[in-house]
């Protein structure tokens, strides 16, 4: 009965990869499936607005990705990158070549 603990990972698992979202997904699918074999003139008719809803949440939600409206990361608005005024401005450090 020796076990060797050492060939176990020692970080967790993601929860995406345990049973229980594997239980999750399942539930949701006969979920989902219900959802559109008996309700589908509700869920049908709740589209377009489900749609449009989609367009102000993928707004808010993917903003993230390039540090949002906050400016100065070296970007004017046509696109193209403008110097740094900071960096310019600091004195080099010991040691750097010139």
């Amino acid at each position: 009965m020796n076990h060797d603990h050492a060939q176990h990972d020692t970080e967790p698992k993601s929860f995406w990869g345990s049973r229980y979202a594997i239980g999750l997904i399942v539930l949701g699918a006969i979920a989902a499936y219900f959802l559109l074999s008996e309700h589908r003139a509700h869920f049908f008719g709740a589209l377009p607005f489900l749609l449009l809803l989609a367009c102000p949440l993928m707004h808010v939600f993917m903003h993230r990705g390039h540090g949002g409206h906050a400016g100065g990361q070296g970007y004017q608005h046509g696109g193209e990158q403008r110097p740094n005024a900071s960096a310019a401005s600091q004195p080099p450090k010991t040691g750097d070549q010139p």
